[in-house]
């Protein structure tokens, strides 16, 4: 039987990766043969970093993944998708409330652009971190030390002392 070339993109705002994001990213590098980080921007989220930021910090956390790429995009994700040829589209889930969200959202893609969708369970440790509470704890002064990689970390840190 001939293996079939699976590319997948995990796509994402990312603002910070989290811990939990790089779970994900490893548990999909072992399951497709290319997987594109798809760096996006959320239209209803006030950003702490700029997209080109959220891709360099990116690159350098997956650098040693060759099967992996980090990109930008400004458009709708199912376009990406499309315009990169992947097949899969990779998504993290968390909790029942995840589920519910990502259901739809896969049904509506699968419906409008013909893109499967490919779920994985983060690990019990990162089911609750997610960037949105990373950015608001961080911003009050709190420790979000243990929930992101420390370069990351030290880049939080550096933007929200200017």
């Amino acid at each position: 039987m001939k293996h079939k070339h699976v590319r997948a993109i995990f796509p994402g705002s990312f603002d910070p990766i989290t811990n939990g994001h790089l779970d994900v990213i490893n548990r999909g590098v072992k399951m497709f043969d290319e997987l594109i980080v798809a760096v996006g921007q959320s239209p209803v989220k006030e950003e702490l970093f700029t997209q080109a930021e959220r891709v360099e910090m990116i690159k350098e956390l997956v650098r040693d993944m060759p099967d992996v790429t980090v990109e930008s995009y400004e458009c709708l994700t199912v376009n990406f998708a499309a315009e990169k040829k992947c097949d899969v589209m990779l998504r993290g889930l968390r909790n029942l409330t995840d589920v519910q969200y990502e259901f739809q959202l896969a049904m509506t893609n699968r419906a409008v652009a013909g893109v499967e969708t490919v779920f994985v369970m983060t690990s019990e440790e990162f089911g609750f971190v997610n960037s949105t509470m990373v950015r608001q704890v961080a911003m009050l002064g709190g420790d979000v030390s243990n929930l992101i990689p420390r370069s990351v970390y030290d880049c939080v840190k550096t933007k929200l002392a200017r």
